[in-house]
């Protein structure tokens, strides 16, 4: 099977801008993306440059751009790509500066792993839960399985807008010490992960779980640490007071007043606050978009099924 591979090239000291280039390619069943850019690098242009290592999705080094999305060379097959997309793309990881061809530039995406203290600061050892260390590594979520290859910072439409997003991979390796029962500092860390560019951040958009190819869900880690936020009377942000009057709207009518929450969102913030969005909000009432924010009716019927539930779970 005769393949066309379109690669994005970029030599810093030749060219002022990316450009692509095609190679033509005979492959066999089995191969992936990684082989391919082997035998081209081997057969046909010594000069294309590329990170791999284990060649077995283990070390992350190949992780780059194929057909638009974020994924490991080692483990793409090129048969199920041009099935689905008819092509094959190559094109180095998106929000990261470019080196050389398909090699990104990672220390920020280290940096942003260290921001967040890769370690456990332990308690003293007859402080420590036996029976919590037991179940320690079911609580991580598999957060323990990232490989650090950068897909999900690529993938990250925060980071993308603003750099100083700590990124998801960093942010579920940080909820990987949050749940450790042997570390000290939970309160510490939380506090520090309130700050711009922490969990408020994230607008959850999914991408980083749909491209991470260890199934770690860094997003589903940034929701575990706002859950733990809140629990440790992290309150003060417009993300926790978000989530807060949903709560509480919910368990006084058994739905959203869309009217009412904002209100309720900005009550812990300032009046720079109120009127940054007052003209949002009126906009909006007179389109027909806002409910009025005060109950004219009752609550739903069965707002006491939904009131037990909250009681159930202690809320």
């Amino acid at each position: 099977m005769r393949v066309a591979f379109h690669i994005q090239r970029y030599n810093p000291e030749q060219d002022v801008q990316p450009h692509r280039e095609d190679y033509r390619l005979d492959v066999g069943r089995g191969t992936t993306v990684l082989d391919g850019l082997i035998r081209i690098k081997n057969e046909l242009d010594g000069t294309l440059t590329f990170r791999y290592a284990c060649r077995s999705a283990i070390c992350g080094s190949c992780s780059m751009e194929i057909n638009g999305t974020e994924k490991l060379a080692c483990k793409t097959q090129i048969r199920q790509e041009l099935e689905r997309h008819g092509e094959i793309q190559v094109a180095p990881l998106d929000n990261l500066k470019p080196i050389k061809d398909l090699v990104v530039e990672m220390v920020p995406f280290w940096e942003q792993i260290r921001a967040i203290t890769p370690w456990v600061e332990p308690l003293p050892h007859e402080q420590v839960d036996p029976i919590a260390m037991r179940d320690a590594y079911s609580a991580f979520n598999n957060v323990d399985g990232c490989i650090m290859c950068g897909a999900c910072v690529a993938a990250c439409t925060v980071y993308d807008v603003d750099k100083r997003f700590i990124g998801p991979a960093a942010l579920a390796k940080a909820y990987r010490f949050v749940a450790d029962p042997r570390e000290s500092t939970t309160p510490e860390r939380l506090k520090r992960l309130q700050e711009v560019g922490g969990i408020w951040d994230c607008t959850r958009c999914n991408y980083c779980v749909e491209v991470c190819p260890k199934d770690v869900k860094p997003m589903e880690a940034i929701v575990r640490l706002r859950r733990a936020s809140i629990e440790q009377g992290l309150t003060h942000t417009m993300g926790a007071s978000h989530i807060i009057s949903f709560m509480e709207i919910i368990k006084s009518e058994g739905r959203l007043n869309e009217g009412l929450m904002p209100l309720k969102v900005i009550r812990k913030g300032s009046i720079r606050d109120f009127f940054r969005i007052l003209p949002l909000g009126i906009r909006m009432f007179l389109k027909g978009k806002v409910p009025f924010p005060f109950k004219l009716k009752p609550a739903i019927r069965g707002i006491k099924q939904i009131r037990a539930i909250f009681k159930s779970r202690g809320k």
